[in-house]
């Protein structure tokens, strides 16, 4: 951590939050520890049920673990991108 860098507040809601981000200097703050996040806002309305080779499955999990996100997100991620490239 920059000893010029202070630690992030405790934010306990998005009232609280959003006043941070609106007023805070946020250069002065240690945002080493974050990671992109994906929200998603679009209900899911289908589903797809998929029979796949046992470690074909296992690697998509391993890869979605490595990611820090749920399997089923991955895969969805994977398809949204794929079709976002191929526009």
């Amino acid at each position: 951590m920059n000893t010029k860098s202070k630690p992030m507040p405790s934010l306990r809601s998005d009232k609280d939050a959003e006043q941070f981000v609106g007023t805070a200097d946020l250069s002065k703050f240690d945002l080493s520890g974050f990671k992109p996040m994906r929200f998603e806002i679009e209900a899911k309305s289908a589903a797809l049920h998929l029979r796949l080779p046992q470690a074909l499955l296992e690697a998509v999990k391993t890869r979605a673990q490595a990611q820090g996100i749920p399997y089923t997100r991955y895969v969805r991620m994977l398809l949204e991108n794929d079709l976002v490239k191929s526009r």
